[in-house]
């Protein structure tokens, strides 16, 4: 057993983390990996660092499904819907959003949108009924549209059954979208990675410094819309 356990009785439990861990090895597809491990992160049942030091302690056989996951997670992506977007991006010849990225104006936040385009003053929502089953998550998302709206963020906004029924189609609108906002001026937005993303597992962390704006220059030898393939 695990050294972070948990006995009631007789009885000796892992904890969380190993279990995640446990279970993942045992799966044969990204997308279920993702799924089983986003969630537990997104509800706030695991944390990331807790999950890297079980795939770290672990074996290594069976744990490549799950380093490609914790990795995505690393990278902002909370749910399997949000790791097929990235899947779906990593073959467009499109510049990679950042995924769950806090907006500000000033100091008020603004939303956290699933992807974010910050030079580009544009957002992608995979709106999943997941996420929306009471009044007060729908009342939730309204808000945070409207204040998109007010600070002129750009929103696509997607299902996970057009992600994968329809990739050709949301490239399509998404790079049109990103040629549309060329030359358009800078949204005064303020971006902070997600607290993974800003220092991902198993790289050095970054120097520390200030948040991303919204009108940064895309860093040299990048990508853009209108290279695209």
């Amino acid at each position: 057993m695990p050294g972070r356990s948990q006995q009631v009785g007789p009885v000796c439990y892992a904890l969380l983390a190993r279990a995640i861990a446990d279970t993942v090895r045992g799966l044969d597809d990204l997308r279920d990996v993702r799924a089983v491990v986003a969630d537990a992160v997104q509800r706030g049942r695991c944390q990331v660092l807790d999950l890297a030091a079980e795939l770290m302690a672990g074996p290594d056989i069976g744990s490549a499904l799950f380093r490609e996951a914790l990795a995505d997670i690393a990278d902002g992506v909370r749910s399997a819907a949000e790791g097929d977007l990235k899947d779906m991006l990593a073959g467009s010849g499109l510049p990679m959003p950042l995924f769950n990225a806090k907006v500000f104006a000033g100091e008020e936040f603004i939303a956290m949108p699933d992807g974010w385009w910050p030079e580009f003053g544009l957002a992608v929502e995979v709106d999943s009924t997941e996420w929306h089953l009471s009044p007060e998550d729908h009342a939730n998302t309204l808000a945070r549209g409207r204040r998109m709206a007010v600070h002129q963020i750009n929103v696509l906004r997607v299902t996970p059954r057009q992600i994968r029924t329809e990739p050709a189609q949301l490239v399509a609108e998404i790079r049109a979208a990103l040629e549309g906002a060329r030359g358009r001026p800078p949204l005064n937005l303020r971006t902070v990675p997600s607290r993974e993303a800003a220092q991902p597992i198993g790289r050095a962390p970054r120097p520390n410094g200030p948040a991303r704006p919204s009108g940064s220059a895309r860093p040299s030898g990048s990508a853009g819309p209108a290279g695209a393939a």
